[in-house]
């Protein structure tokens, strides 16, 4: 007999637009029951079940009833829908949600394919529960491995996505870097500073030069890296290693597809500096199962990435996910043993850094049930912020306060 009991992440299509919800569906003989929970409607489901077919009536609210009808194959219903007062047509499927284990797995994952956007059409590599975590490397910019042979073309080359069994519109996913280190001794970067981030006067003066050498050296051994043909005044310049990833996002809403170069409330190219091993990164889920994509190593990057890329090479990354159930967040935070991060991610630096100033606020006041009075003393004494990105369509600021100071502070009971 047909298993149709159980929760189900179910979807509404209108035209372009998709709408999320958790069906839980109970069957008694042929009477089937059930409840739906989601971002844009709840209400209660009163139908039928016989043989693999579903017929059902959903009532969200007084104006609006929609009668649905499906098949079940296995873990999947896909049927239609109708709202019967303006005789709208729906298409509706859904798939039963996976039950979590309570053990934690790592796993390993060997990346053969890697992608150029932030996309809910791209199938899943990896079925994860929160709790879990995964070992994988990325390709540099020029979709080089460890090894330096070519596997995918230019760019900011993706690995995953990562679905998280649970995570549902509207939830928050956490992403603990438990490891992001060198896996090769080269990197290669920009050669100018871009035009963008200097005075006219200084660009015309500087005038047509001849390029520096932009292939670098990395010592993993002593930590640094230095330029492989160093002109004179460059022979004992050496940098701190500080590896990071530039890109970590997850799939924008339903239907929306943004170039692996671009950033926004999803997370993406942000070229955080910070985003290190023993960041968590907390981001907004717009799609079931949040899918994560990773990759865009640096070996070094200063703020503002200022050469239009960073030192960049491959990656191997170590991470554990979790959710929080709610909590939309309006753009990506971060989190680290010293400070809380919170970003701005806007057109211009006045717009990114008022959204990172505000996500701050409003992180501070739920953690701590602080009033707008209180938020405004302890950020007005203690923020400061990073200039993250600047060379890349959207701009990045982020707003950052101490942990050290918030111990004073009393949470809510």
């Amino acid at each position: 007999m047909a298993q149709i009991s159980g929760t189900w992440i179910a979807v509404l299509k209108q035209f372009d637009q998709s709408m999320y919800f958790r069906l839980d569906l109970e069957r008694d003989q042929n009477r089937l029951t059930g409840k739906l929970d989601g971002e844009a409607f709840e209400g209660m489901l009163e139908g039928s079940f016989e043989g693999d077919r579903i017929t059902g009536v959903v009532k969200p609210h007084p104006s609006m009833t929609i009668q649905l009808q499906g098949t079940l194959r296995d873990d999947y219903i896909e049927g239609t829908g109708t709202v019967l007062e303006d005789k709208l047509a729906l298409k509706w499927e859904a798939r039963r949600q996976e039950k979590q284990s309570s053990i934690p797995k790592t796993h390993e994952f060997e990346p053969t394919q890697f992608h150029h956007f932030f996309s809910a059409a791209i199938e899943p590599v990896l079925r994860m529960n929160p709790g879990d975590s995964v070992k994988t490397w990325s390709v540099d910019s020029r979709g080089m491995d460890s090894q330096g042979v070519r596997r995918t073309l230019g760019g900011n080359s993706l690995t995953g996505p990562f679905y998280v069994e649970g995570a549902f519109p509207g939830d928050t996913l956490l992403v603990h870097f438990d490891r992001i280190e060198l896996n090769r001794e080269s990197a290669v970067s920009g050669s100018l500073i871009v035009n963008g981030a200097l005075d006219t006067s200084y660009i015309e003066t500087r005038g047509r030069i001849d390029l520096p050498n932009s292939d670098w050296k990395l010592d993993l051994q002593g930590g640094f890296a230095s330029v492989v043909e160093p002109k004179e005044s460059l022979k004992d310049y050496k940098v701190p290693l500080t590896p990071m990833l530039g890109c970590v996002g997850v799939a924008p809403a339903e239907g929306m597809r943004s170039r692996s170069r671009y950033l926004g409330a999803y997370g993406g190219n942000m070229d955080y500096n910070q985003v290190r091993s023993g960041v968590t990164v907390y981001l907004p889920v717009f799609v079931p199962g949040a899918l994560l994509f990773i990759g865009d190593g640096h070996a070094v990057q200063g703020a503002g990435e200022l050469l239009g890329s960073a030192l960049e090479t491959s990656m191997a990354i170590e991470f554990t996910v979790d959710l929080e159930k709610g909590g939309a967040l309006s753009n990506p935070r971060m989190a680290n043993a010293e400070y809380l991060m919170a970003s701005g991610i806007a057109g211009s630096l006045e717009d990114a850094f008022r959204g990172a100033t505000t996500n701050l606020a409003r992180w501070i006041e739920k953690i701590y049930g602080l009033g707008p009075a209180e938020v405004s003393l302890v950020l007005g004494t203690s923020i400061s912020f990073d200039i993250a990105e600047v060379v890349d369509p959207q701009l990045h600021v982020v707003a950052k306060i101490p942990k050290a100071l918030l111990h004073g502070l009393n949470k809510p009971t």
